[in-house]
């Protein structure tokens, strides 16, 4: 054979071995038969990439894994959670080892020792597989409930809605899954630009280990709104920021959605009372961000807020208050034409006086084809759901609990330019999962709030809902003989 017939048949062989399928037409249909549109098919392997929970000693860490059952998939394959550095006193043994697809396995670990972990799961286990780590602290700096989904690598990040202040102590925690080490640039803005920082340029991150930076110690500056920009220059990482304040608690902050026109917050509890919101474009051009709340009954301008005006690389912040008034919301900001790209996020407080605590809400992806929530439980969980363009029904699935009962699903509308809270289908017993599938082409956002009180403290936690990345686009391979006569 020719270098030319053995790249043809490698590029088919490669193919059918990342996706698992590749439809090969017979001969002849390459000029015969218009372009056809890629096939979605289950991805066979996930890797999830989760920081260490806590370095409080009173810290109570519970990690949940779930898959949804995803047709086309093979019976084998498998998931597992285990420490991404080596050598730690929990050894190599996996934190969690899920039995089935369809319901969700949890596992914990106490004190402030606890590692960073990597999940890969592969065959059945991949598509859609989520994994939640969820850590409560009692007391000290961060006390509260700090909730984060694990993520995949990636080679850039967004966090608008850190701070050096001294009344924060906020850390971006970076894990390497790879067998080489990973070169990473931090760069903090604050209000007045970029922050003045040589510490922060070509931190290594050793391979299969976790690296926290904190903030503080990159800059000499105290700012109380900063946004921070991580950028890998060789390698890939996972990268969440956990912010922790000496009174009003804290909560991790997910990267923001890539720097866009528009943007959308969903999930702002409806009884926030205090919401703060903080944006950053990367562009020389200044921009003044419309805001509006999409309500239970629509879009509304909030008065005295419709615009924030955001000079090029400085980071701005304003103080909404109590912008959703009892009432589900989500932030909806658009920059004119869309034509300045725009990352944000809000800090939201609930409770008053010395018993309040906080979160964050980065903008965030819309949904996509499917989303799922675990860690649910019958009480504290609030599903928000909103479709700023245009009217759009979601089907929910309640899964099976880890302590008995079925699956239950339920079809939701969700009215143009408004938020919903949708109740649960059912209430498995136990730890339950809940999964979202938009049935129309409109865009919608999501994110899912879990609370509790302890000691008269509204501890709670939020996290956005993008899509879970369970399917690949394939494009249909046609076998075209001609390429061996060139």
């Amino acid at each position: 054979m020719n270098r030319t017939t053995l790249s043809l048949i490698a590029g088919v062989t490669a193919l059918a071995a990342v996706t698992g399928f590749a439809a090969v037409s017979s001969p002849g249909t390459a000029t015969d038969e218009p372009a056809r549109a890629a096939a979605h098919l289950p991805v066979e392997r996930t890797t999830l990439l989760c920081p260490q929970p806590s370095a409080s000693d009173l810290a109570e860490t519970t990690y949940t894994s779930f898959t949804p059952v995803t047709e086309g998939t093979e019976n084998g394959g498998r998931a597992e959670l285990r420490p991404a550095t080596k050598n730690t006193k929990s050894g190599d043994k996996p934190v969690l080892n899920p039995e089935a697809p369809g319901k969700p396995v949890t596992g914990d670990a106490s004190g402030g020792e606890a590692p960073a972990l990597v999940g890969t799961a592969e065959g059945r286990f991949a598509p859609g597989w989520t994994v939640q780590q969820t850590t409560e602290v009692a007391a000290g700096t961060g006390r509260g409930l700090q909730g984060v989904t694990c993520t995949a690598a990636d080679t850039e990040f967004w966090f608008p809605g850190t701070s050096t202040g001294a009344d924060r102590t906020d850390y971006v925690h970076l894990t390497n899954p790879d067998d080489s080490a990973a070169v990473v640039d931090i760069e903090l803005y604050g209000k007045d630009g970029a922050l003045k920082s040589t510490v922060g340029e070509g931190i290594t991150v050793q391979p299969h280990s976790a690296e926290p930076v904190l903030l503080s110690t990159l800059t000499d500056e105290k700012q109380t709104d900063v946004t921070v920009h991580v950028v890998v220059r060789s390698g890939r990482v996972g990268a969440a920021v956990q912010a922790l304040d000496d009174k009003l608690g804290g909560d991790w902050l997910p990267a923001s959605t890539d720097p866009s026109g528009g943007l959308v917050l969903p999930g702002i509890p409806k009884d926030a009372t205090s919401v703060r919101l903080v944006a950053f474009t990367p562009q020389d051009a200044d921009v003044d961000l419309k805001v509006r709340l999409a309500s239970p009954s629509g879009l509304i301008t909030p008065a005295g807020n419709e615009t924030l005006h955001v000079k090029g690389g400085m980071t701005a912040a304003v103080d909404l208050g109590d912008i959703t008034r009892g009432e589900a919301g989500s932030l909806v900001l658009t920059a004119p034409d869309g034509s300045v790209p725009v990352v944000a996020a809000v800090r939201v407080l609930r409770g008053k006086g010395d018993k309040q605590e906080s979160a964050f809400i980065p903008a965030a992806r819309p949904v996509g084809t499917r989303a799922t929530a675990v860690d649910n439980t019958a009480k504290g969980t609030t599903l928000s759901v909103t479709a700023p363009e245009g009217t759009a029904t979601v089907k929910v699935t309640a899964s099976a609990g880890t302590e008995g009962g079925a699956p239950a699903s339920k079809t939701y509308t969700i009215k143009s330019g408004t938020t919903q809270n949708i109740e649960a289908p059912s209430h498995p017993e136990g730890t339950y999962a809940l999964t979202l599938e938009p049935e129309s082409d409109t865009p919608v956002y999501a994110s899912r709030t879990l609370a509790t009180t302890k000691d008269g403290v509204p501890f709670f936690t939020v996290q956005p809902l993008p899509d879970d990345r369970g399917t690949v686009a394939v494009p249909e391979a046609t076998e075209d003989l001609s390429v061996l006569q060139r």
